[in-house]
């Protein structure tokens, strides 16, 4: 073997042992052993009706149902009391759905009055929708974002609406998702997530929400 031949696998031989720690040691890898960061805290708010709206995005009972999703069958009773305070107080109320979706299909507790707008799209609601419009037809500077799945359209709209200037409330106990872990992962993102979006979002549970009565 030529000394060429034996200096270039060494190299190679250094190559793989200094790049074996870097794979072991990655997300993958560490998951089980990685340590979960200190929960968010939530915050006491309270909104001028008069300029919020509350996002209520694609509950449907052929997902929310006790079989499929217990997490967002368990919270619709919270919810619902969270979209009747809105509707006392007379904050705008929106709806989405899916594609293919039907706000029919809505869980009896959350139905949509005549005249609820509501839209359908993908995880962020903003995005090839009227939302933008409706709210600012509406007056509204403040969003209360509920809905499933949490990492998706909770996350996306809520998002998406901080970092067009409004003003985000999201009550933990009003987003859903499959299981716990996609409820916290949200949570840690809104909390910890770039200026641009974690500023305007505030963490909070329903029962910390209170209303201005509009004039």
């Amino acid at each position: 073997m030529t000394r060429c031949r034996l200096w270039s696998l060494a190299v190679l031989a250094a190559v793989v042992l200094a790049i074996q720690p870097a794979v072991a040691d990655d997300i993958v890898s560490s998951w089980a052993a990685t340590t979960l960061p200190p929960p968010p805290s939530l915050k006491p708010v309270k909104v001028e009706a008069n300029q919020t709206a509350l996002l209520v995005l694609d509950f449907s009972t052929d997902t929310c149902n006790s079989a499929q999703r217990p997490r967002c069958f368990d919270s619709l009773p919270t919810v619902a009391k969270l979209l009747a305070a809105a509707r006392a107080h007379g904050a705008v109320v929106v709806y989405s759905t899916i594609p293919n979706g039907s706000i029919g299909a809505s869980p009896q507790a959350l139905a949509p009055r005549p005249g609820d707008p509501v839209v359908t799209a993908g995880a962020d609601k903003f995005l090839g929708t009227d939302l933008a419009n409706i709210l600012q037809a509406k007056h509204v500077r403040t969003v209360i974002v509920t809905g499933t799945i949490a990492q998706g359209a909770v996350l996306y709209t809520a998002s998406s609406a901080a970092l067009r200037g409004y003003d985000v409330i999201v009550p933990i106990d009003g987003m859903s998702a499959p299981d716990a872990f996609g409820e916290l992962a949200t949570a840690w993102v809104f909390a910890n997530g770039p200026a641009s979006v974690s500023r305007h979002v505030t963490l909070t549970r329903s029962e910390l929400i209170g209303f201005a009565a509009s004039n």
